[in-house]
């Protein structure tokens, strides 16, 4: 565990693992980075985030072998931290060692298209020696809600919600570099870093816990900041306030939309390309779709299912019902323990 620009010698590691962004919402060029550590063999991995994909360069065009994270931003409440879909890419040499199953279009004895198990390394359908699923657990249910939430949104849409997320990171950054603070990052995403000036983080932090609002403590002296699309002009203007006093939020949108705070690291290429993404942007298209997806599956509301697999088992609606509340599911993982009392006591 170290900074990534101050390695030199990469046929000491037999992989490296960065962020994009990283902890403190830097945005990294990690280009010559992958292109020295692939010379020497080093496995290449970086921990990214969906929504900040919509925008930003995705890894594997920097040369990234691996990509990881979470499907959380997708539509699935924090829940305290949990549980959440992860995602897991590679490239195509790669595919044969990765963890669990991928469906490929055949034809069945008439000569329809069918689909099959094309790749599958579970250890029930191979010898176990080779199967590589026993490293990770389905999340499948959290993986349905993400990828519904792509369904409905598509391309365009997550590319907005994406937008929305980084214009009012801009615009925050412009507010606080003109109270008289400084953004350690002239790259970022989402998330600005913020060394204050004329206070404590200590002494901003109490007045954002007083408006409602957690911040991330860096140093004495140094606070984090994370917005989502969420955010709207009371959050802003509190957060802003907190660091010195009010100000004209659409003037700083504008300054905020002229600024490039991606390092030309904006994306260009598409994705999401398959019509399912492109099709069902409506309520009433979404309904149908689902429902044509439930009519194929074998459930509890139309026959009886076999014990023994894990994927089988019964939510009751009482179990499921909460995730639903927003005091349930909007808790952050890292807030303080005295804000998260109902979750200390269940466990």
């Amino acid at each position: 565990v170290g900074e990534w620009e101050k390695v030199d010698n990469f046929s000491d590691y037999a992989g490296a693992a960065v962020q994009y962004p990283d902890t403190n919402g830097a945005v990294n060029d990690y280009t010559d980075f992958f292109t020295k550590a692939k010379a020497a063999k080093c496995l290449t991995v970086c921990a990214t985030d969906l929504l900040a994909l919509c925008s930003l360069k995705p890894p594997g065009e920097m040369g990234a072998e691996v990509a990881v994270g979470s499907a959380q931003r997708f539509g699935v409440p924090l829940g305290y931290g949990g549980p959440h879909a992860a995602f897991l890419s590679c490239i195509d040499s790669l595919k044969r060692i990765i963890p669990g199953r991928i469906i490929g279009i055949s034809k069945d004895v008439h000569g329809n298209p069918a689909l099959r198990m094309a790749l599958q390394t579970r250890e029930q359908h191979i010898k176990r020696e080779k199967a590589t699923s026993n490293i990770c657990t389905a999340q499948a249910l959290l993986a349905n809600m993400a990828a519904m939430y792509a369904v409905y949104h598509g391309p365009e849409g997550l590319r907005n919600i994406s937008s929305e997320a980084h214009i009012k990171a801009k615009a925050l950054a412009v507010g606080m570099t003109e109270l008289g603070h400084t953004v350690l990052h002239s790259t970022f995403f989402d998330t600005i870093s913020i060394q204050l000036k004329s206070m404590s983080a200590d002494d901003y932090m109490k007045k954002a816990v007083a408006k409602g609002y957690n911040v991330r403590k860096l140093s004495e002296t140094t606070i984090s900041i994370a917005l989502d699309e969420t955010a709207d002009d009371v959050d802003m203007q509190a957060l802003l306030e907190c660091a010195g006093g009010a100000m004209a939020l659409s003037e700083l949108r504008v300054k905020a939309e002229a600024m490039d705070a991606t390092g030309g690291l904006g994306r260009t290429s598409s994705f999401l390309t398959h019509p399912v993404f492109n099709t069902y942007h409506c309520e009433m298209e979404m309904q149908r779709y689902i429902y044509r997806l439930e009519r194929k599956d074998l459930a509890l509301n139309t026959a009886m299912i076999p014990l023994g697999s894990c994927t089988m088992k019964l939510n009751a609606a009482s179990q499921m019902l909460p995730i639903s509340w927003p005091e349930f599911g909007n808790v952050h993982p890292f807030v303080p323990v005295e804000q998260a009392a109902g979750y200390q006591e269940m466990f």
